[in-house]
């Protein structure tokens, strides 16, 4: 599921809805599976740590060919993780469709404190 290693012609994305997660999320969060990922395609990075160009070039290029329906990037609230919402966002205005998109922010008390 990281973002770095999925294929964007991979079925799971096909028709679905996709949830960009930042690495940290699952760890803050602790109904992420109950409360976010059910039902979505999901994939993982961290915009600090990871290469946001090649985020930015993998993401146009799934939001351009798989039919994704909507789009759920949840972050944390550390001014770091605004990178990850900065490149779906970019990615989204790059691919030309018309998505619907929604960001979601955690805390590090782990709850949900916008989206």
């Amino acid at each position: 599921v990281q973002l770095h290693l999925v294929p964007v012609s991979a079925p799971y994305f096909q028709d679905a809805e996709l949830l960009i997660t930042a690495d940290c999320v699952p760890f803050a969060y602790a109904d992420y599976h109950r409360d976010f990922l059910a039902g979505k395609a999901v994939v993982i990075g961290c915009p600090k740590l990871d290469d946001n160009g090649a985020y930015l070039t993998k993401l146009t290029e799934l939001f351009r060919v798989s039919g994704i329906k909507g789009i759920t990037v949840l972050r944390m609230e550390v001014p770091c993780c605004g990178g990850i919402v900065m490149v779906a966002r970019q990615a989204l205005a790059a691919s030309g469709k018309d998505i619907p998109m929604r960001e979601v922010t955690i805390s590090i008390r782990g709850e949900v404190v916008s989206g």
